[in-house]
């Protein structure tokens, strides 16, 4: 049934100019006009539609500004197609094509019902940043860099899975910080090659950019070695394997963060090789601790450095440090008169445990750096006062503050420091919940965590923020079994979510939890 107003003409007759509404909506009513000189109707040849102003998307993480307007917005439909405007979204544009069931057809002119995607950095404030433009049935995705288009396509193809339409308007879209990660202990547990794959698809559509493998640790060495095969775990991932993985991770704009702990956290590489044991005066061995006063224990460790770096060629590497157990007793020289000796003859009579412990952090440092790595280390490897301090350029991970010594974050940052925050308080999800652990929440994180909340439940000053560079939610697999491959992907679903809504806009977020966690069954 047409409804419409009518204005009434000479000779009773009654013109009337007819709205429809989408979805069946009461359409506006507007008169033709009258023209005063002709005192006849001045009739649009064809009928107008007006729409309901559009509302904001819902995504996951949310976008950040949405110019509203008044339009049909765009959904895929028969005989659309994505096209690009540069050669390099190539990838970009086929997995989207394939993702929303349209033809990709490269370089081309756009037409109705198409999507678009370009290189533009105009107005753009970070390569991360993007527009996304729906108007005259098209959409246009504009970035500075590739990765910008690449979550411009993440956030339309959580538009058409939510509600089937992408709203009419311009998104334009940026996170709030850098580093957005998850990272994997597969030294302890082996995850197969196509579980974190899956991740690495799932980390991608929530705007992650980071994946860390923490793949050595006391209880396996889980990716093939040239160098020294014998530290090996029987189950581990090749070569030909992990670089699938990083293929994947590198068509969703993810690094891989790799993490080959030392002096700590080194039982299988002292397995293979147990003339690098340190035992302490009395002959007792510390479980997974090499002596890093024997040159034999750098050389093995840098071989292994040398080697992955050529595997993994990303521009992050995590080089632990973290919890080295000579330096976890009351007296650490009494304890290793050996390595208190070396420290002495390294770097001087004051010289200590720590000094000579730091020193091993700054020559593992150098050897990243030679290979041109940003480098990060846990924060209980770096040591208050000393002879010898952690090179600058060693980035803070931020994960506890109960080891002996604690320092809070504020010394981190307040001597200059860039900081990730793996806060275990919100972002630990260690398999088994040993050590007072337990499985973390997305709804905690959601409610009252932000990237300044680095240790505990308490915010550092506004005034560091900066220095924080993001954060990252960690599984940690200490006990192994106590879940499958299943069972930790079912876990971290939630916490994954929110904790990319809080590190893309780290404000408080529009919708209740209730609403968050209702919304992520739809669309992601």
């Amino acid at each position: 049934m047409l409804l419409g107003a009518g204005v009434v003409l000479a000779g009773g007759a009654v013109a009337v100019a007819v709205t429809v509404w989408p979805g069946g909506s009461e359409p506006s009513r507007e008169p033709s006009s009258v023209s005063a000189a002709e005192g006849s109707p001045s009739v649009s040849p064809s009928p107008s539609r007006t729409y309901p102003l559009s509302q904001k998307p819902r995504t996951i993480p949310a976008v950040r500004q949405h110019e509203a307007a008044r339009g049909p917005g765009w959904k895929p439909a028969a005989g659309g197609r994505v096209v690009v405007r540069n050669a390099a979204l190539a990838d970009e544009g086929r997995l989207t094509a394939g993702e929303l069931g349209l033809a990709y057809v490269g370089e081309t002119e756009p037409r109705d019902g198409d999507v678009e995607l370009a290189i533009d950095g105009t107005g753009k404030s970070s390569s991360e940043a993007y527009t996304l433009t729906v108007k005259d049935r098209r959409v246009r995705i504009a970035a500075p860099a590739e990765a910008g288009v690449f979550y411009g396509t993440r956030t339309l193809k959580q538009e058409v899975r939510g509600g089937g339409t992408a709203p009419e308007g311009v998104v334009r879209d940026e996170p709030a910080k850098p580093q957005r990660g998850f990272m994997l202990d597969i030294a302890r547990k082996h995850f197969t090659a196509g579980w974190i794959e899956d991740r690495i698809r799932e980390l991608g559509d929530l705007k992650y950019n980071q994946l860390g493998l923490h793949f050595s640790d006391d209880q396996g060495f889980r990716i093939e070695s040239t160098s020294h095969p014998e530290v090996v775990s029987e189950q581990h991932l090749t070569k030909a394997q992990v670089k699938e993985i990083l293929d994947l991770a590198r068509s969703r704009h993810i690094e891989v963060v790799p993490e080959i702990d030392s002096p700590g956290h080194l039982g299988a590489v002292i397995a293979g090789n147990p003339e690098l044991q340190l035992v302490d005066a009395q002959g007792v061995a510390a479980r997974g601790a090499v002596d890093i006063s024997k040159p034999a224990a750098a050389e093995v460790v840098d071989e292994l450095l040398d080697e992955y770096a050529g595997l993994f060629d990303g521009a992050y590497w995590h080089l632990g440090a973290d919890e080295y157990r000579a330096l976890m007793v009351s007296n650490p020289e009494a304890s290793y008169p050996q390595l208190a000796a070396a420290a002495r003859a390294k770097y001087g009579s004051g010289a200590t445990v720590a000094d000579l412990a730091t020193g091993w952090l700054n020559d593992r440092a150098k050897v990243m750096l030679g290979h041109d790595r940003t480098v990060r280390a846990w924060n209980d490897g770096f040591f208050r006062g000393g002879s010898v301090q952690a090179d600058k350029a060693v980035q803070v991970a931020y994960w506890t503050g109960k080891e002996i010594g604690a320092r809070p974050p504020v010394e981190y940052l307040s001597a200059g420091r860039q900081v990730i925050n793996y806060n275990d308080e919100y972002l630990y999800y260690v398999l088994g919940e040993p050590n007072q652990f337990v499985y973390p929440t997305g709804q905690r994180i959601y409610e009252s965590w932000t990237p300044r909340v680095l240790r505990g439940t308490t915010a550092v000053s506004a005034q560091y923020d900066d220095q924080i560079l993001g954060g990252s939610f960690a599984v940690w697999c200490d006990l192994a079994n106590r879940q499958t491959e299943a069972q930790v992907a079912a876990g971290v679903r939630m916490p994954l979510r929110a904790l990319s809504q809080k590190l893309w806009d780290p404000a408080k977020p529009g919708l209740s939890w209730a609403e968050f966690r209702e919304l992520a069954g739809k669309v992601s």
